[in-house]
């Protein structure tokens, strides 16, 4: 009785900490949607929350002061004396709040405190992200040319050209490499698999000069085929080892059963490791196209800054201009770049915590 009260109490506190963790992720994300229907004003001046009923100070009597009055001296307002940064900053008086209306004309604003509301939304923002921002030029004679920028409809096609090869192609790969480091007996195994998992600590900051090197002498700078290898090429350790974790607690008895019926190697891996394999493949995809999705540093040392080739991140970094003056466009350009990893979470996410528990208990 006392194990089942004790087993209860703690999968509530389990359940109140997840609750937490999603309530700590929800807000933000929360924030960032509304945020982006928003006009740029409101978004420059107030925060997303306003856009639900809250109480605000608004305008109300307007008080005129004797023009004569001495700001630096005590100044009555209503019977009661107040300093001039008192009413620079805002007072409360008698459940409302005094305000400089117009200093220099010596008039104070007796504002109410008020229930309000500003449910102003709008799709400019999604229209500039999407489609680009209209410019108005000033030419030389006087007149004014409106030019239209580029917007990220390209640079979303250009980001999954290179995500969808860069997740399939290492995975495919670190799944052969896994199936032969734990069922194949070849000389060298060991240390081959040690140098690949020694891998992972080495900074990817540190091969971006040599590989760019031989890119560039090879002609594959630039290039799609060029950044599939590099994503290929950074992302395979962390693959292979997952994967190796994976494969190498499947049953053995059903390798000895499809040896001893004929099977290949070959025909062991496609008819029975890749089925089986399934919510491991689909968990590292997911990381893996999470990964190369974001990715700004290798994108824009392999592939460049071109804008017929530039992928999200790249965009999405270039639409508030060279001065930030238009950050406010982050928040609709935040949104859409996060659809495609979300969506693509939630349609694998049955497989996800079983390919994450997968190969963490024997037997």
């Amino acid at each position: 009785m006392v194990g089942k009260k004790k087993k209860k109490g703690s999968k509530t506190v389990v359940n109140i900490v997840l609750g937490v963790i999603c309530l700590i992720w929800l807000l933000p994300t929360l924030g960032l949607f509304i945020s982006s229907f928003r006009p740029a004003a409101d978004i420059l001046q107030t925060g997303w929350w306003k856009v639900f009923p809250h109480q605000e100070w608004t305008a109300g009597e307007t008080i005129q002061l004797d023009k004569e009055t001495d700001l630096r001296q005590p100044i009555e307002v209503g019977g009661k004396t107040y300093t001039d940064e008192q009413l620079k900053a805002g007072v409360m008086a008698d459940g409302s709040r005094l305000l400089w209306e117009n200093r220099r004309a010596r008039t104070v604003n007796q504002q109410e405190q008020g229930w309000k509301i500003k449910p102003d939304l709008t799709l400019d923002n999604y229209n500039n992200v999407l489609s680009g921002k209209e410019y108005k030029l000033k030419e030389a004679d006087g007149s004014e040319t409106v030019q239209k920028g580029t917007g990220l409809s390209q640079a979303f096609w250009n980001t999954l050209t290179i995500a969808v090869p860069a997740t399939v192609i290492p995975v495919l790969i670190a799944s052969f490499a896994a199936y032969a480091f734990a069922w194949l007996r070849f000389p060298g195994r060991r240390t081959l698999f040690v140098i690949i998992i020694a891998m992972l600590v080495i900074p990817i900051q540190v091969a971006l000069i040599p590989v760019l090197k031989d890119y560039t002498s090879l002609g594959l700078n630039g290039s799609y085929l060029g950044i599939w290898l590099a994503h290929t090429a950074f992302g395979l350790p962390l693959v292979t080892y997952f994967m190796y974790n994976f494969i190498s607690q499947l049953p053995k008895d059903l390798f000895e059963s499809a040896f001893i019926d004929g099977a290949s190697h070959f025909t062991i891996f496609s008819r029975l490791i890749l089925p089986l394999s399934v919510p491991a493949l689909a968990s590292i995809g997911i990381f893996q196209f999470l990964w190369v999705w974001n990715d700004y540093l290798v994108s824009l040392i392999f592939i460049g800054n071109q804008p017929s080739v530039q992928v999200m991140s790249m965009k999405i970094a270039d639409l508030v201009g060279s001065r930030g003056n238009d950050w406010h466009l982050l928040t609709s350009a935040a949104f859409i770049s996060m659809l495609m990893p979300l969506a693509i979470f939630f349609l694998l996410q049955k497989y996800f915590v079983r390919g994450l528990m997968g190969g963490s208990v024997k037997g």
